[in-house]
């Protein structure tokens, strides 16, 4: 029980439900309430899939496409960074301007779901990590079943938090989504850089 009790802590920590609140907000900006939830279900159970995976197979999936966690957690790093860039200049405005005039189609829904939601932002290289790591320490078939068990309710709490963020929109009001949404900008581009410079280090390790 506390193995278990800890790999929840773990991924709690990691996936950071509080956190990703504000920019699942700012990524789907322009959206209805309907669509929100779309891409919060369809992202979670991506992510879902992409955690069972791992805590499934470890590590034998990124040997087997000869990928080191460093070169992944490089990429995660550059991809956020660029969602940085779009969330603190506002690359994202025409689109914005006309949300209410064009109708979003299924293919973008689908799009931001998988990318950046499902993958990096939730089953992002520090999700990953911790979850190779804890299926490390749970090598039983049994074991394994209950660290599913474990990753579902951390990203089922996840959901939950994302399924409210509109009502956090709302309260904020215009002003308050846009100061938001350049912060979390800024924090979330720091974040990346944090990634890379930890594959970096972990890809070319000195000494």
């Amino acid at each position: 029980m506390d193995q278990l009790l800890n790999a929840f802590t773990t991924l709690i920590v990691t996936l950071d439900p509080p956190g990703m609140a504000p920019i699942f907000m700012g990524l789907t900006v322009g959206m209805t309430a309907d669509q929100r939830r779309q891409v919060a279900f369809r992202g979670s159970v991506i992510a879902f899939g992409i955690l069972a995976v791992f805590a499934l197979f470890g590590a034998k999936v990124l040997g087997t496409l000869g990928i080191s966690l460093g070169a992944f957690r490089i990429a995660g790093g550059l991809l956020l960074f660029w969602i940085a860039f779009e969330m603190i200049f506002e690359r994202r405005q025409e689109r914005k301007e006309k949300a209410s005039e064009i109708a979003i189609t299924k293919d973008h829904i689908h799009n931001v779901s998988v990318f950046p939601l499902a993958l990096p932002l939730i089953a992002g290289p520090g999700a990953i990590s911790a979850t190779i790591l804890i299926a490390g320490s749970m090598p039983g078939t049994l074991q394994r079943m209950e660290l599913l068990v474990v990753i579902a309710v951390a990203i089922a709490i996840l959901l939950g938090v994302m399924l409210i963020a509109d009502r956090l929109s709302k309260l904020l009001g215009v002003t308050g989504r846009a100061i938001m949404t350049r912060l979390l900008g800024v924090l979330l581009a720091a974040l990346s850089v944090q990634f890379v410079v930890d594959g970096v280090r972990s890809a070319f390790p000195v000494g």
